[in-house]
């Protein structure tokens, strides 16, 4: 029982670490190939550092919720204390799993400010795989996921 709860453990993490969104501007999905989108320069105002976090913890809540029902099911002898085992494991590992999912998913990314050549300023929040300076000219990409990129 113990080895078929920590493999329930385990995949509960690598699960909840995948659901972290992509945020790169290097990062297409297959869906957005062959789409076009509009492209328009400008020059980076600011950047500012920024902590990214994901707006959806239900998997952390749920997985953790099946973990510690599980495992609360095995405390106590009779029918009566494994059914409020259960409960307060679910109780328990739901709370757990929500903070999980809230950590695991954190990432850090970059705030740009940018000013378009029409004179309209917007931000964008991005990833940190490219740094741009304030100064420098770039595009913002409008599409299914804006970017701002290096003028090259």
């Amino acid at each position: 029982m113990k080895k078929s709860l920590s493999s329930l453990a385990l995949a509960a993490l690598f699960t909840l670490g995948a659901c972290t969104a992509d945020i790169s501007p290097d990062d297409y999905y297959a869906s957005s190939a062959g789409t076009v989108n509009t492209a328009k320069p400008c020059t980076v105002v600011s950047i500012r550092p920024v902590t990214v976090r994901s707006n959806d913890n239900n998997a952390g809540t749920l997985f953790g919720a099946a973990a510690g029902g599980v495992a609360g099911s095995t405390i106590g002898g009779g029918d009566t204390a494994h059914v409020l085992g259960a409960i307060g494991g679910a109780l328990v590992g739901g709370i757990a799993g929500d903070a999980a999912q809230a950590e695991l998913s954190k990432q850090t990314g970059f705030e740009y400010i940018v000013k378009l050549d029409n004179g309209t300023m917007v931000t964008v929040v991005q990833g940190n795989e490219t740094i741009i300076q304030p100064g420098q000219r770039c595009f913002v990409l409008y599409g299914r996921q804006a970017r701002v990129i290096p003028y090259n």
